[in-house]
């Protein structure tokens, strides 16, 4: 790779609400630029895991590096793109493409608008002073209305003469993009000279190479042979190859100051790179990058492997999933009926399906999920506070003075003639109104405060479906605050079945109560003895169903003969089944530990 002037450098990303047209543009953007050739090219080729493309969404932030002359006579351009993904539980994926960069391609659909995410994309970008450049998006379906999208980013405070136009599926307009790009976009600050830093943004577990940094060097350079030591850790290692991506990853001499990249350093254990730290050169006093915020659990669950003898194969799996997504945070924890597994927290439920599903595909793993719960805190009488993600791990009622259940502030963009049922839907989920704006002439914001708990199973679905897909929200965390909250105790033959405790408002308990059991009388296949399900709140029962036991025709082989005979069999089998139900064993199948996902009591 030859070496750039970085005046001739320009490092953004592409930010934008789910479905908007990121990753269309991004490819019109690499076919442009000639990065791929055209009998390569293929949808959505920044998205490398086939989940994302059966999905249709950015899961992973892909960086990639394009060369551009916008003439003939005109100098070569060094860009580097990263794609970004648009659901709100990847947030902190754009937060980390943000940092490593000067400025952002902000892509609204000319259909849809200005939406959540929209919004939220553009506070992370401002916080981290970038260039932002608007381009308005799909602007040859039939439902565009540009007039509209402009006078939504004009209150934003963008200029029409800023605000691009095109259509990423046709390529209409995406070389003027190319051209504001260059034109807009600051080039990348950094002393060549300067000893070496650089920012991880991300990693990856390569088999052969080991644990691969993704940095976007700020000063000096690095090359193979260099010795690098983590900021955070003061370990040092040597440089085993560096490299740019193609989209691919590919080797190259070295990086320079302003360069996006990816660098192996040996590190074959897998806690050898920390996203957000500083890689420096081999010289003391050197400051470290200001980072970016550490992500934040938002959800927990339980993974535990169907066959106990792959514990390890899921600790190793986990351990190598996690350095690709800096967000997935796991500890080991054990279940009296699960056995060994790990506590996982994730940013959100789309998040906890992600990470389940790679695990299966992309590491062979057969698991059993429990159902996704959120941290408490539990204030004792002692003024001990203990942090509760396990509900089955909540203390005694006895000595607990309150508990705390975290809590949001949530911003819900609406076409105006779904406030009524949104509004009804707030209620439901306990959210506390705090204000409503229009933004236009029929889109309004509402803002709600809402309990966590209420809002991370099916919120997102239910408001898709009663605003029939065109409203969208986002969400910060903004504390914990006591509640009036419960653990809800499911037993099944008598025994605490700790996977499937729960923590909920005491006014729900009971409904919850009654239909969790009813739905486990549906999913718990019927053994040869009667199986009790139980909802209880300490010692006291709430709800109850029966299993009927299988019945066995045992006096088929009498044939006749004294009506004795047939009463001694009853009578033995009967006695038999008391026995079963004190020491038989209740298989419980992976739906029934999710079936807290399917309460309409729990849920609305």
């Amino acid at each position: 790779m030859q070496s750039f002037d970085k005046a001739f450098i320009r490092n953004f990303c592409i930010i934008a609400h789910i479905d908007h047209g990121k990753s269309t543009l991004a490819d019109r953007l690499l076919e442009i630029t000639g990065t791929i050739d055209k009998r390569e090219m293929q949808e959505q080729v920044l998205d490398g895991m086939d989940l994302e493309r059966e999905r249709g969404i950015t899961i992973k932030a892909h960086p990639v590096k394009m060369r551009y002359r916008s003439s003939a006579d005109s100098p070569e351009f060094l860009l580097h793109l990263i794609d970004t993904p648009g659901h709100v539980d990847f947030r902190y994926e754009v937060s980390r493409a943000l940092a490593a960069c000067e400025g952002a391609l902000l892509v609204v659909d000319a259909s849809q608008g200005v939406e959540a995410q929209t919004l939220a994309n553009i506070d992370l970008a401002f916080e981290e002073d970038l260039t932002l450049i608007p381009v308005i998006n799909k602007i040859d379906l039939p439902g565009a209305d540009i007039p509209r999208v402009k006078s939504q980013l004009n209150e934003l405070g963008f200029l029409d003469d800023e605000i691009l136009l095109c259509s990423a599926k046709e390529g209409k307009g995406v070389k003027e993009i190319l051209d504001a790009l260059i034109e807009r976009i600051p080039p990348p600050i950094g002393d060549s000279d300067a000893p070496f830093r650089a920012l991880i943004f991300d990693s990856q577990y390569d088999s052969y190479l080991g644990a691969v940094a993704y940095v976007r060097v700020i000063d000096g350079t690095a090359k193979r042979g260099d010795i690098v030591r983590m900021a955070s850790s003061g370990k040092q290692n040597e440089v085993t190859e560096v490299g740019a991506f193609a989209p691919q990853r590919v080797p190259i001499d070295e990086l320079q100051s302003g360069c996006v990249g990816y660098l192996t350093a040996s590190l074959k254990r897998i806690d050898g790179i920390r996203v957000g730290d500083t890689l420096t050169g081999n010289v003391d006093g050197v400051e470290p990058l200001e980072g970016y915020r550490e992500p934040l659990s938002m959800v927990f669950a339980g993974l535990y492997p169907v066959d106990g003898d792959r514990y390890d194969d899921l600790r190793k799996s986990l351990e190598k999933l996690q350095l690709n997504d800096s967000a997935f945070k796991f500890e080991p924890e054990t279940s009296a009926a699960l056995g060994f597994g790990f506590r996982c927290g994730f940013l959100g439920l789309l998040h906890l399906e992600i990470v389940q599903e790679r695990l299966e595909r992309e590491f062979g793993m057969d698991l059993l999920t429990t159902a996704p719960s959120v941290e408490y805190k539990a204030l004792m009488t002692n003024g001990e506070v203990v942090i509760v993600e396990n509900p089955s791990m909540l203390p005694p009622i006895g000595q607990i003075q309150e508990i705390d259940e975290p809590y949001i502030r949530a911003r819900i963009y609406t076409p105006e003639e779904f406030i009524g049922p949104i509004m009804q839907l707030g209620q439901d989920k306990r959210g506390t109104f705090i204000d409503m704006k229009f933004i236009s002439k029929e889109k309004v914001i509402i803002e709600y405060e809402f309990p966590l708990a209420e809002v991370v199973m099916d919120f997102f679905d239910k408001l898709k479906s009663i605003s029939k897909g065109y409203a969208s929200f986002d969400y910060d965390y903004i504390g914990h605050r006591e509640g009036d909250l419960v653990r809800l105790d499911i037993k099944v033959n008598e025994e605490t079945v700790d996977a499937l405790t729960m923590i909920v408002h005491r006014d729900k308990s009971y409904f919850v109560g009654r239909k969790l059991c009813e739905k486990l009388k549906e999913l718990i296949p019927r053994h040869q003895f009667t199986i009790p399900v139980q909802a209880a709140i300490g010692s006291r029962v709430i709800a109850r169903e029966t299993i009927r036991s299988l019945a066995k025709n045992v006096i088929a082989k009498c044939y006749g003969g004294d009506v004795t005979r047939k009463r001694k069999l009853l009578e033995k089998q009967k006695e038999g089944k008391k026995r079963m139900k004190t020491i038989g064993r209740v298989d419980i199948p992976q739906s029934a530990f999710m079936a807290v996902l399917e309460l309409e009591g729990h849920n609305t």
